[in-house]
């Protein structure tokens, strides 16, 4: 994708944080958005705000009958999709209590199975097409096992184990495969935490860095550049 002016771009994860960020990026450069997230007051407030000219399709990615509906939704209303960004995400922060067994089966479900929820519509219909693009938000906890932070960590590690066997998978059939990996960026998540957060950055940056990175040909989004390298 050589520019998203035009395109048709579905964010799952635009309530808030990054994903919100990206929306008004994306936005600002000519895109058709397509919003999602569980909370419908929150993307109404962002597509207020962006003049109400993109779908806002609330969702919980965790439901796998609910995204096929709602890919159905998008290709309704625009009869195509170029690129899914996939950037939700649940958050425990990093403490030393044990987390609840229960809330880590539902960080996981929706960090990493709502990842091939999101996949099982788009895959194939990206495929057949032979074009198009599908982003999956990995994080630099996803390199190492970082302390106390199992569940993020582990279900970002294998984030990035997926974009990688994907982009082997849908290279050849000309669809475009990249992973996000930020460091530390200034949201709602990593305001739970109480560690420090090197060379932390704003959604605002963080948003440009993806939007660049979605017309470029590296398979790996990754920044502030100091901190991952």
């Amino acid at each position: 994708m050589k520019d998203v002016a035009g395109k048709v771009i579905w964010i799952i994860g635009a309530s808030s944080g990054i994903g919100a960020a990206l929306a008004s990026e994306l936005d600002a450069r000519g895109a058709h958005l397509v919003l999602s997230a569980r909370r419908q007051d929150k993307l109404e407030i962002l597509n207020n705000g962006l003049d109400g000219k993109h779908l806002v399709a609330p969702l919980d990615i965790g439901d796998v009958e609910a995204t096929q509906k709602t890919f159905e939704k998008i290709i309704e209303r625009y009869s195509q999709l170029d690129s899914a960004i996939f950037m939700a995400a649940r958050y425990a922060f990093h403490g030393t209590k044990l987390k609840d067994i229960n809330y880590i089966h539902s960080m996981l479900h929706t960090n990493l199975g709502g990842a091939f929820n999101m996949l099982n519509s788009v895959q194939p219909y990206f495929a057949e097409r032979g074009s198009g693009q599908i982003v999956l938000c990995g994080s630099i906890a996803g390199y190492r096992g970082l302390p106390t932070g199992q569940p993020y960590c582990a279900a970002k590690a294998a984030l990035i184990n997926l974009g990688e066997s994907l982009k082997i998978e849908m290279q050849p059939k000309g669809v475009d495969v990249k992973i996000i990996c930020p460091g530390f960026v200034k949201t709602p998540l990593t305001d739970k935490n109480d560690f420090p957060m090197p060379m932390m950055i704003g959604a605002d940056k963080a948003a440009k860095q993806i939007a660049n990175g979605l017309t470029r040909r590296a398979f790996e989004i990754h920044f502030p550049k100091k901190f991952t390298y």
